[in-house]
């Protein structure tokens, strides 16, 4: 297979990516076929995925906005994925000039477009790092640099941990992160679900596609998804479906689909360590 200019050396070009395939949903160019075959597998699998993902850009955009509009402008975005347009640093700046962003991301094609986005932009950084390994992320030099965890900051957990196993701890990763995160800092997380939506029981066939992938597909519930907020107290609404969070328009003639995932916004309270 022919390696374009923009591919990494050293990634295999035979495994499908998680964030190559997220990017092919949003209508990015930063694929391979083998993520192309596999992202029209999971949308055979599970119709409407696309719109799924364009309800999750839709849900971190608002959540960006309620957290500048809170006072708080700095950001660290941890499975970040391949940047398409509207991401967080363009949506953080069109409000406040001064913001600050850290992308976080494990794969290789993410973080070299990443680098190359951002490149001049003294505002915005990214970190060749795991969620698994907040220690990796809380000493990266972009942190150090960029983030003063004095003051709050959004940790950022979008369409992220459905590809974290239990395995993996995941809510020890989110308490481990959120020790160093001062009061007042927000979680801003989004899980996608069967419950709630139109094809819960398309979940089996989906999990069957990203079993080939860089990273198998989980399935929680609304109650397990709820337990990441364990270190934070929820923002009204609370944890509900994609477009119910803080809509900007009336949600009722919304696709049905895009209620295949939940969002949440919470903050750190407590007084400082």
């Amino acid at each position: 297979m022919e390696r374009p200019a923009w591919a990494p050396q050293g990634i295999d070009l035979t495994v499908p990516s998680v964030s190559r395939m997220y990017d092919y949903y949003l209508g990015g160019s930063h694929n391979f076929e083998v993520d192309r075959a596999a992202a029209r597998q999971a949308i055979q699998a599970w119709p409407g995925l696309p719109k799924v993902m364009q309800a999750n850009r839709a849900f971190m955009r608002r959540a960006i906005r309620f957290a500048i509009q809170e006072g708080i402008n700095q950001f660290l975005d941890i499975g970040s994925g391949i940047p398409t347009f509207g991401n967080v640093h363009e949506v953080a700046h069109a409000l406040d000039r001064s913001a600050r962003v850290v992308y976080v991301d494990n794969d290789p094609v993410a973080v070299a477009h990443s680098r190359a986005v951002l490149e001049g932009d003294s505002r915005a950084g990214i970190v060749s790092a795991d969620f698994r390994s907040p220690q990796d992320i809380l000493e990266s030099p972009e942190v150090e640099n960029l983030l003063d965890l004095d003051k709050p900051l959004v940790l950022m957990l979008v369409a992220l941990l459905h590809f974290i196993e239990d395995r993996d701890e995941p809510r020890k990763s989110i308490a481990e992160l959120a020790r160093h995160l001062a009061p007042g800092s927000l979680l801003v997380l989004s899980h996608g679900s069967p419950d709630g939506g139109p094809v819960r029981d398309r979940g089996a066939a989906l999990q069957e596609v990203y079993s080939t992938a860089s990273a198998p597909l989980i399935i929680r519930s609304k109650d397990e998804i709820a337990q990441f907020f364990e270190e934070f107290e929820m923002v009204e609404p609370g944890l509900v479906a994609l477009p119910r969070w803080r809509p900007d328009s009336p949600t009722e003639h919304e696709d049905p689909v895009v209620y295949s995932g939940f969002a949440g916004v919470g903050r750190k309270a407590g007084l400082a360590e």
